[in-house]
C-alpha cells in the first residue's frame, strides 16, 4: 500500500516554509495470516510528483493499493521505469467517501442506495478477516462477486440518468474511472478491499504537523522520514518506540555488527536483551 501526506520544510534564505512530501509504502499482511511482520518506511521527496513513487518502486512488480490520485498512473504503463506495469488496486473507502459527501450534504437517495450496496461488501469482509487468502479469494468470488456485478449494473443506470456535471455525477464518474482497479480485491485473497491501513499510518504524521514547526532544509526532512518509519513499525509491531530506538542506538554504539542489521530492525527487538 503507498499513500503520501504533506511535510512542512523550511527554505533556507527565504525565511518561509515549502510544502515537502513524506510517501509512506507499508505492508500488513496479518487480515490474512502471512507470516511477513507488518512494516512501514516513509521516504521524504519535496514535491508530489509521480516520478518519485517511480523511484520509491523501484524493482517492485507486484499488486499495488493506492488511493485515486492520477500521479500513480504512470506505474501502471508499458513506459514505466525500473519494472514492469504495476497491477493497481483501488481503494472502497474512497469510493465510499464520495457517495457519503453526497449524502451527507444533499440526503441523496441515490447516494444512499450505492452506500447500502458498498455496505454489503464490507460486511462479507469482516467476516472473512483473518482467515487464509485461498478461502478469503473463494468467499469473495461466491459471494461478493455477484454483488459487485449488481452494484455495477447500478452505476451504470445511474449515470444514464444523473448530469455528469452534477456533484453527484461526478462522484459516480469517479468510481466508474477506477472501477477496474477496484475489482482487484476479488482477484487475490490477499488484497484488501481499501487502503486504509496505510492512511492510519500517515495520521500520527499529520498529527505532528500540529505540533512542530517544520523541518529545518530537505535533509531534514529525509531524517524526519527515518525516524517516522522506525516509529511506526515498532508501534504496528506493538513494541515501544522509545525503548526500541534507545537500544538500537546503544547497540549501533557498541559496533553492532552490519551483517547482522536484522537483528535491529523493529520486529526484531527484545526489551529484555
Amino acid at each position: 500500500m503507498i499513500d503520501e501526506t504533506t511535510a512542512p520544510v523550511l527554505e533556507p534564505g527565504r525565511g518561509k516554509t515549502k510544502t515537502g512530501y513524506l510517501w509512506a509504502l507499508a505492508r500488513d499482511d496479518r487480515s490474512w495470516g502471512g507470516d511477513d511482520p507488518p512494516g512501514v518506511v516513509f521516504t521524504y521527496a519535496p514535491s508530489r510528483k509521480g516520478t518519485h513513487a517511480e523511484t520509491i518502486l523501484h524493482g517492485f512488480d507486484g499488486i499495488l493499493q493506492l488511493d485515486g490520485y492520477p500521479g500513480y498512473n504512470r506505474l501502471t504503463r508499458p513506459s514505466r521505469k525500473g519494472g514492469e506495469p504495476i497491477k493497481v488496486a483501488h481503494c472502497w473507502a474512497h469510493a465510499r467517501r464520495k457517495l457519503k459527501e453526497v449524502f451527507d450534504r444533499d440526503s441523496s437517495p441515490i447516494a444512499a442506495e450505492g452506500l447500502r450496496h458498498i455496505a454489503e461488501f464490507y460486511r462479507i469482509e469482516a467476516e472473512i478477516r483473518g482467515i487464509n487468502p485461498g478461502q478469503r479469494l473463494s468467499a469473495r468470488k461466491t459471494r461478493t462477486a455477484p454483488l459487485m456485478a449488481a452494484f455495477g449494473d447500478w452505476l451504470t443506470e445511474q449515470r444514464s440518468r444523473i448530469s455528469a456535471k452534477s456533484r453527484l455525477g461526478q462522484k459516480l464518474a469517479y468510481i466508474a474511472r477506477h472501477w477496474d482497479g477496484l475489482q482487484t480485491f476479488l482477484t487475490d485473497g490477499r488484497v484488501e478491499i481499501d487502503s486504509n491501513k496505510v492512511e492510519n499510518l500517515i495520521r500520527p504524521i499529520a498529527l505532528n504537523r500540529k505540533n512542530a514547526l517544520f523541518a529545518g532544509h530537505d535533509e531534514g526532512g529525509k531524517a524526519w522520514g527515518i525516524f517516522a518509519s522506525l516509529i511506526e513499525t515498532a508501534k504496528i509491531n506493538k513494541v515501544e518506540p522509545f525503548a526500541y530506538i534507545k537500544a538500537t542506538l546503544q547497540a549501533i554504539a557498541r559496533g553492532h555488527p552490519q551483517d547482522r542489521i536484522d537483528e535491529l530492525l523493529p520486529w526484531n527487538f527484545n526489551p529484555s536483551t
